[in-house]
């Protein structure tokens, strides 16, 4: 993980950019009293001798430091507890502190959704043998809990829920809210830069996008959107041209699995809930 520093508003401070999104509803100062409790990341920097306070940002970390410690060996000691951090996929700000709550909009957003899944959606997708159930909802993503068929009835459930509800950008399984250390791993940034720089631009053209979701151990699962999701070709382009680049990109990976229709194959991404 390449991290940027840039000097604080005084001598005492210093400013982390790890590349990654740090808090996106930042700022956020997190006490050393409150760190264990609010911020696996703030308490990781704290457990450092010096660290004096910790501020949370969108893309940022901001640092302050005691007078008995010098930039020089506490600058390495703290890119190395950022970098344990998003590598071990643990979450920046702690579930269920208060931070996270929605506010009275999105609460209201949530009741609405709460509303149409009880009284349209769950009656429709349980007639075919599967169940959808609410999980969480935040900046415009709503997460859902899918069991048995339920995501094959992904398009017309996001055409209601964005009907009735414009403010929903996007219907995601839930899955996709919890962290994928993979990703974040030599061999994961080197697909995702392979993916962003030579294979979407060939595909571009037809509407095409296809994305690394996930990377565990030997195996990469990938997401084909846009004209490449529900595309007649879009195995043959997956197993003789994608699976062939990763793979020769990062020979540790055997398999390269398409998690667009993940309720089906012997090794999906997504098991049954």
């Amino acid at each position: 993980m390449f991290i940027q520093t840039k000097p604080g508003d005084n001598a005492t401070e210093l400013e982390f950019f790890p590349a990654e999104t740090v808090y996106e509803n930042g700022p956020l100062e997190v006490s050393q009293e409150d760190a264990a409790s609010k911020s696996p990341l703030a308490h990781r920097l704290y457990e450092i001798d010096g660290v004096a306070a910790v501020t949370l940002k969108s893309e940022s970390i901001v640092v302050s430091k005691t007078d008995a410690r010098d930039w020089s060996s506490l600058r390495t000691e703290i890119f190395g507890a950022i970098v344990a951090h998003f590598q071990s996929g643990e979450s920046v700000v702690s579930e269920n502190t208060g931070t996270e709550a929605p506010g009275e909009f999105d609460a209201e957003i949530i009741d609405q959704i709460k509303d149409l899944l009880a009284t349209r959606i769950v009656t429709a997708v349980t007639q075919s043998g599967g169940d959808v159930s609410f999980h969480s909802y935040k900046n415009g993503k709503l997460f859902l809990k899918f069991q048995g068929p339920a995501f094959s009835m992904l398009t017309g459930i996001q055409n209601m829920l964005r009907h009735y509800i414009p403010e929903i950008n996007a219907v995601l399984d839930y899955r996709e809210a919890l962290p994928k250390p993979g990703l974040k791993t030599p061999e994961g940034i080197a697909i995702r830069k392979l993916l962003e720089e030579k294979v979407n631009p060939s595909i571009a053209a037809h509407g095409g996008r296809i994305t690394l979701v996930d990377l565990q151990k030997d195996r990469a699962y990938v997401r084909l959107d846009g004209g490449c999701q529900g595309c007649g070709m879009a195995d043959v382009t997956l197993k003789q041209g994608v699976a062939v680049e990763i793979q020769n990109l990062v020979p540790s990976v055997t398999e390269v699995l398409d998690v667009t229709d993940h309720a089906d194959g012997t090794n999906p991404y997504y098991q049954p809930a």
